[in-house]
């Protein structure tokens, strides 16, 4: 018998491996948000899982593919960025869960310029 197979199985959770994607993106330079569509923004908020916006995954027993969808900053060669996030998330889910990561699929769906963060932040009555 195998060692594996007198210790049982680990599974990993779909929601476990996009909660630590979705983390490894947000700490990426460059990228100002996580995208949502206005369903899954809703339920999202709904079931307190905002650490998975924008993000879709398969999970088998060895492999995971990911799929992100990003809000850039401004200024930031989008090439760059995706890049650096490619290679963040893969490499913080390998080193968390020992899945190995076949592909990080990157989306960039929009623009944040700063103006917009700081109008966001301000408040329009005072």
């Amino acid at each position: 018998m195998t060692e594996e197979l007198q210790q049982g199985l680990i599974r990993i959770s779909d929601d476990v491996v996009a909660t630590i994607a979705g983390l490894a993106a947000l700490e990426t330079p460059g990228v100002a948000a996580m995208s949502g569509g206005i369903s899954e923004g809703l339920a999202k908020r709904l079931s307190g899982r905002n650490a998975q916006k924008g993000v879709s995954v398969e999970v088998g027993q060895v492999e995971a593919a990911i799929d992100l969808r990003i809000v850039v900053q401004y200024g930031i060669p989008i090439q760059e960025v995706g890049r650096r996030l490619q290679d963040n998330v893969r490499e913080a889910v390998e080193n968390m869960t020992g899945l190995n990561v076949v592909e990080v699929n990157v989306k960039v769906e929009g623009v944040a310029f700063k103006d917009e963060e700081q109008q966001d932040d301000a408040h329009r009555v005072k």
